[in-house]
Parts: C-alpha cells; sequence; structure tokens
C-alpha cells in the first residue's frame, strides 16, 4: 500500500530532552560499572593479566543482545511503542544487577553478575540509538545523538566520582578487608540502581513513538531528498537458493577456527586467544546454521535476517565500521587499564590492599567523571561545529585529541596533570557517542533501524573482544607487565580511527552537497 510522504517534525528542544533522559541512568550504571569493576575483580583476588579475559563478558554480552533486541524492537508495537518496552525491562534487570554486583562474595560470582548487568544495559541501550533515527528528521539528528552524549557525560561525572564522593563527602570507608568490597563502592552501586530505573521512566512516561505508518511517510520523503537513495539505502532480498553461499562460508570457517584452537592448545599459548579462534569457529556455525536455514526456504527467519543483513550493509555502515572498530578497541584499553596503569606508573603501587592503592583508584574515578564531565559540555558544541564544518571532520579532529591524549598519559609526572589528557579523551568521547550514529542513521531504512543499530554494535563488540584477548597477553609479554604501555596502543589505534574518516560517505549532511 503506496503512503504519501511527508516531512518528520522537528521536535522542541524539551521534547528531545525528554526523549533521551534515560540515557541518564543508563550511562550512571555503566560508568560505575567501567569505573569500579577492574577494582572489583582485583579485591576479589584477579591477576592484572588476567582482567581482560574477565572483562570480556561485556562485549560478548553486547555482541548477542543488540541484534536481536534490534531485530525484536523493529517488529514490535504496543501500548508503550516499539522501543520503550525494551526501555523499561532493560531498566528494571539492570537496576537490580547494581545492588547485586557490589555483594559478590568471590570472583566467578562478580564475574557473572556483569554478564548479567552487561546484558540488561544492552536492552535497554540498543534501543535508544534506534530512537533517535525513528523521531528526529535528519538535520537534527546530531543534536539528537549530541543530547544523549551530554546525558552519558552528566551520569558519568557523578558516578565515576561516586565512590570518591562517599569517602570524603559522607565518611564512608573506601578500604575493607581482604577480599571485601569497600562499602563506598557498594553504597555507590545502591544509588546507581535507583538513578537507572527512574531516569528511563522519565523517557518512557515522557515521550510518544510514531507509528509504523508515519514512519513509512517520513522514510518516503527523506528518499526523495537523497541522491540515488535506493542504493544508499539498498536492501538486497533474501533468497532460499542464495543460502549455499552461507553454508559454505560458515564450514571454511569453522575448521579455521578448530585448527586456530588446536594451534593454541598444543602450542602452549596464552588462553585469552581461545577467544580469538573460538569465535572465529562460532561465526562459521552461526552462518552455516544461517545457511542452512534459509535453504529450507525460512527466509524470514530471524538468525537468517540477522546474518544476510550483516553481510550486505548499506556502504556507509560498512566505512563506519573501520572507525568504530579502532575508537572502541582504544576505549577498552582506556576502561581495563587505566587504574592499573594510574596507581601503578603514577602512585607506584600494585598492592590492591594498600591505601595508596585505593587512593590512586579513587583518583581514577575523578578523572573518569573529569573527562565525561567534559564530554557532557563538548556535547552541546558539536552541532554547531559541524554546521560550519561538517560531522565528518569534527569527529576526526576529536578521535586525534583522544588519542594523543591517551599517549600523554606516559608522560605525565603528578595525578593532577591527568586531567589535561582527560580533557582530550572527553572530546573523543562525546563524539564517538554522537557523530557516527548521526551519519549513520541516514543511510538506513526506518523499518529495520533497530537491526542495523544492533548489527552496528558489531563494531563497537568485536575489537572489544580483541582487546580483551590480546591486550593481556600483550601487557604481559611485550610490556613487561606495565599496563601504561597498553593505554598508549590504544591512542594509537584512536589516530588510526580518524585517518579512517576521510573515506566515510556522509549521505543525508543537510549541510553538504549530497542533497539536492
Amino acid at each position: 500500500m503506496s503512503v504519501t510522504p511527508k516531512p518528520r517534525p522537528r521536535l522542541s528542544f524539551w521534547e528531545i530532552w525528554n526523549m533521551s533522559f534515560g540515557f541518564l541512568g543508563i550511562q550512571f550504571g555503566f560508568a560505575l560499572q567501567n569505573a569500579n569493576v577492574s577494582r572489583i575483580f582485583e579485591t576479589l583476588g584477579a591477576n592484572i593479566d588476567a582482567i581482560p579475559i574477565l572483562w570480556i563478558a561485556a562485549p560478548v554480552t553486547g555482541l548477542v543482545v543488540q541484534p536481536i533486541i534490534g531485530y525484536f524492537s523493529d517488529r514490535t508495537w504496543t501500548r508503550l511503542g516499539r522501543r520503550r518496552p525494551y526501555f523499561l525491562w532493560g531498566a528494571i534487570f539492570a537496576s537490580a544487577g547494581l545492588i547485586i554486583m557490589p555483594n559478590s562474595p568471590y570472583l566467578w560470582v562478580a564475574a557473572g553478575m556483569l554478564w548479567i548487568l552487561d546484558a540488561s544495559i544492552n536492552i535497554s541501550m540498543e534501543p535508544f540509538r534506534a530512537f533517535v533515527g525513528d523521531m528526529l528528521p535528519s538535520e537534527q539528528r546530531t543534536k539528537g545523538f549530541a543530547m544523549q552524549s551530554f546525558f552519558i557525560g552528566t551520569g558519568a561525572v557523578v558516578a565515576s566520582a561516586l565512590p570518591w564522593m562517599m569517602t570524603n563527602w559522607f565518611g564512608i570507608a573506601n578500604t575493607a578487608p581482604e577480599g571485601m568490597i569497600p562499602p563506598s563502592v557498594k553504597w555507590s552501586f545502591y544509588i546507581g540502581g535507583a538513578v537507572f530505573l527512574l531516569a528511563v521512566l522519565w523517557t518512557v512516561t515522557r515521550t510518544r513513538e510514531y507509528s509504523p505508518e508515519e514512519l513509512e511517510a517520513f522514510e518516503a520523503y527523506e528518499d526523495e531528498q537523497i541522491d540515488d537513495a535506493e542504493e544508499v539505502k539498498r536492501e538486497v532480498p533474501i533468497e532460499a537458493g542464495e543460502g549455499g553461499k552461507k553454508v559454505t562460508f560458515g564450514i571454511i570457517f569453522t575448521l579455521l577456527g578448530i585448527v586456530a584452537t588446536a594451534g593454541v592448545y598444543f602450542g602452549g599459548y596464552d588462553a585469552e586467544l581461545y577467544i580469538v579462534s573460538v569465535g572465529i569457529a562460532v561465526l562459521g556455525v552461526v552462518s552455516f546454521l544461517a545457511g542452512f536455514i534459509q535453504q529450507s526456504g525460512k527466509t524470514d527467519q530471524g538468525l537468517v535476517v540477522v546474518v544476510h543483513d550483516f553481510l550486505h550493509m548499506p556502504k556507509t555502515m560498512v566505512q563506519l565500521a573501520v572507525v568504530q572498530f579502532f575508537s572502541w578497541f582504544a576505549l577498552f584499553s582506556l576502561w581495563i587499564y587505566t587504574t592499573a596503569a594510574v596507581t601503578s606508573h603514577i602512585y607506584g603501587t600494585s598492592d590492591t590492599t594498600s591505601a595508596l592503592y585505593n587512593q590512586g583508584a579513587d583518583w581514577v574515578g575523578i578523572l573518569f567523571a573529569v573527562y565525561n564531565g567534559f564530554a557532557a559540555v563538548v556535547a552541546f558544541g558539536l552541532a554547531p561545529l559541524a554546521k560550519l564544518t561538517s560531522r565528518k571532520i569534527v569527529h576526526a579532529i576529536a578521535l586525534i585529541a583522544g588519542g594523543i591524549s591517551l599517549i600523554g598519559i606516559y608522560f605525565m609526572s603528578s595525578p593532577n596533570m591527568l586531567i589535561i589528557s582527560m580533557l582530550g579523551i572527553g572530546f573523543a568521547w562525546a563524539s564517538i557517542l554522537a557523530m557516527p550514529y548521526a551519519i549513520l542513521a541516514g543511510s538506513l531504512p526506518a523499518k529495520k533501524m533497530g537491526l542495523y543499530m544492533g548489527i552496528f554494535n558489531f563494531f563497537i563488540v568485536i575489537p572489544q573482544i580483541l582487546a580483551a584477548s590480546l591486550l593481556g597477553f600483550a601487557t604481559r609479554n611485550w610490556f613487561g607487565g606495565e599496563a601504561i604501555y597498553s593505554l598508549m596502543l590504544g591512542g594509537a589505534a584512536m589516530i588510526v580511527a580518524a585517518a579512517s574518516m576521510y573515506f566515510v560517505d556522509d549521505v543525508d549532511d543537510p549541510d553538504t552537497a549530497n542533497l539536492p
């Protein structure tokens, strides 16, 4: 049935504020996790070079959860709409996880809770990205994702600093007997659970969603505005007979994964490398299953759709995937190694029971608050900067600033000097959370916005998996256990991401000649 094309309505500042407010809670939980989980793992007895392998739960969970949630949210329509039910249920489970996590009695329990917590956060987070694409016209998408960056930064400022605030403002102890999580960390997680749920409830109750018919009319109008829209937003039909290619691909990668796993085992290499070898085999099995199901004629089955659309991504999405890969490799090195790097390189201790170590760990929380706070401030300048130049140029400059700042930590001689690096990282963080999604949204078909946003998460997750498997190996075998060099490697990766922006086509940038 044909629809009458019409422009997507522009929303007011407060409407964009309300639809983005839930990200305040999501990032509250995410920042508490990022700033404190390594500390929790070390407190419960993890060795420094084992921490990346424990962190692997988070990205693997996102790899599985986000495309599934995206696929189903595209096909959901309830009284709450298509995206908001996922916001709400994810928030409920994540809040429970934040309360349970700091009470983990053993390392394996903490690792398991990280898995559950990250799954819940991803259930809430993934539809928020598609939500902006659903609700805002092209000329407001940069502003919409920048608003998310603002709330992410604001939430992370408070959340990252909470353990320090608990100790220095309220006198709650930041030390505990060996193997016990400090009370300041526990109370921070309890507060985070409440904030997460309340912030998401605000968005759920204060926004409405467009119907599927309205979204179809909006996309028809936007397609008229883009040159070669059929090529830009191409949808390759799923043909039952083409499943053989996926089967062949699956067999090859499964065998490669098995051979690589055997090589790691018989060669006596580090266990972290199993993540890569087994991951290759799993990719092969998934592709084989999708091809087999497709050959049977079930072309609308979820696994077939996800694998097919992954193999036929829009051109702009493929280009952005390279940028995301190197950007998030750098960020993962920041999150898992900053505590170890600062406490050893700046404070000169790795004794997790010492007051000096915990002082350094608390300062890392403050540093994370600084870069997130600066990101919140910079977020409001992203849209004006993009209008003066372009979204591509702004993102490239931000990534260069972040890369130089990560490398620069090595040259800092005091804790206070680290704030300088955090400003550059904050600029990069604000842009990473906004610009790739603003560029991507205009290249995606509206009816698959959620699925493609979930698939796009692969290029956030895959580099984190590689970082978790390779950085531990590199830190131990190449860097002599010095975490600071892993941060410098991350900085180099971020500069590579900046260079990759040159090759990205921003097909619906309202300030470029792509629009007639």
